[in-house]
């Protein structure tokens, strides 16, 4: 009997799956059709159009998009950035000279064209409140600034190469902790006759540097011990690769926090010290000079007092608040 050809589709026939082959198949077809119907005809993936793909995103990007929904954040951050252009251009709001004084009108209240009133020496008091925003304001910018570089610098470097170099730190971090903080103004800056802002800025780094210090120490340990960076380390890579590269973006967030709602501490030490007459001094335009010198006519003439207490009250609270929205868009345990 002559051998048969081998028909492939009448073996499968024979066995009885052929119908079933052949819904699997159409299947798969209409399957095909349908993706590439939602993809614009285009097969997904394909060479010639690759849908678009999401990018991943970073801490930084999600922290920018929860700030951007937080109503504090956007109140605080409005109200920061009108106290910075008040304190580049105090002309803009107050066309008059803060050092321009009319003993005749000496603690005389509200006036047209003076709605803050007068102060003990007949200074007008709304000038003095504005101009004294830039007093204020640098000495916070730049005390938060120097405390930041300063005390991250130390604290990074201590918490990566450890040591020595970390025990000296620690027990250094310690001895400035147990200075006083008002105290050691009233003795470091009696001795002090600049009427600068910078003997204070300096005694504020002095005395803040440690706080930052070991906020950086602890954030550069957690980071060091993940593993891109030994990845990068059994790579090959150099000390200074890792710092810059893989340690410092992941472990500069809790820095950042801190510095931030310390501005707005700092802005309230520089008015105590120029409060307690060891900041800054006369002529310098200040929240807490004008606060100290309306003191002791509380009782007569109030508003002498309310006004820059007032803006100082609303500084500070609007850097907390800041600081705060921060602190909670860059904690992933808050999310």
């Amino acid at each position: 009997m002559p051998e048969q050809p081998f028909e492939p589709d009448r073996a499968i026939a024979g066995t009885g799956m052929g119908g079933a082959m052949d819904l699997a198949t159409s299947e798969a077809e209409t399957l095909e059709q349908q993706s590439s119907a939602a993809s614009g005809g285009r097969a997904p993936g394909g060479p010639e159009g690759t849908g678009p793909k999401e990018k991943p995103r970073s801490l930084w990007s999600d922290a920018w998009r929860d700030l951007r929904r937080n109503p504090v954040f956007v109140i605080s951050a409005l109200v920061i950035l009108f106290l910075v252009v008040i304190s580049l251009w105090p002309s803009l709001i107050a066309s008059g000279n803060p050092l321009k004084c009319n003993l005749a009108k000496a603690q005389e209240g509200s006036q047209p064209g003076h709605p803050f009133g007068y102060d003990g020496q007949g200074c007008d008091v709304y000038t003095r409140t504005v101009y004294g925003t830039r007093t204020s304001v640098t000495v916070g910018v730049l005390a938060t600034l120097g405390v930041a570089i300063f005390g991250s610098l130390l604290g990074g470097l201590a918490g990566f190469f450890g040591g020595i170099w970390d025990s000296i730190l620690s027990r250094l971090t310690d001895i400035f902790f147990a200075i006083p903080v008002i105290l050691g103004g009233l003795v470091l800056l009696s001795v002090v006759t600049s009427n600068t802002v910078w003997p204070v800025i300096g005694f504020m780094v002095l005395l803040g540097w440690p706080q930052i210090s070991r906020i950086a120490r602890g954030s550069v340990i957690t980071a060091k011990q993940n593993d891109y960076v030994q990845a990068a380390r059994a790579l090959g890579a150099s000390n200074s690769r890792l710092l810059l590269r893989h340690i410092t973006p992941n472990a500069v967030a809790p820095v950042i926090v801190v510095a931030t709602i310390a501005l707005g501490t700092y802005i309230s030490l520089e008015a105590t010290l120029s409060y307690l007459g060891v900041g800054l001094k006369p002529p310098t335009v200040s929240w807490g000079i004008d606060i100290s010198s309306a003191s002791a006519y509380i009782r007569n003439a109030p508003h002498m007092l309310l006004w820059p207490a007032g803006a100082l009250a609303i500084t500070v609270l609007a850097f907390i608040m800041l600081g705060d929205a921060v602190r909670d868009a860059l904690d992933p345990k808050l999310r």
